[in-house]
């Protein structure tokens, strides 16, 4: 597809981009790559490829949530060097 120096120039203004005539050049090159590449995955025939969200196939590598009893909480506590309540008590970091 033909990317003209009025769609580069559109594209730049929208983007906030100030650029020299170099570089409007080598845009047109670039932005019209992209659409030919674009232009190529377009082409392709998918019709019969099932949607996927990996490319190989993946099983959940985590363990099963399992409810189990936590840890004693005098055992927990007795190293604390401030506790409250039954709970850790820790300086004030935020205003």
């Amino acid at each position: 597809m033909k990317i003209t120096r009025e769609e580069v120039e559109h594209v730049a203004h929208l983007a906030r981009l100030n650029l020299t005539e170099d570089e409007k050049i080598q845009m047109t090159r670039d932005m019209e790559a992209i659409i030919g590449f674009a232009d190529q995955i377009n082409a392709l025939e998918i019709g019969d490829v099932i949607p996927t969200a990996h490319v190989i196939p993946i099983n959940n590598v985590f363990r099963d949530d399992v409810s189990r009893p936590s840890m004693d909480r005098e055992k927990l506590l007795r190293n604390a060097p401030n506790q409250e309540n039954g709970c850790f008590s820790v300086p004030k970091v935020v205003e």
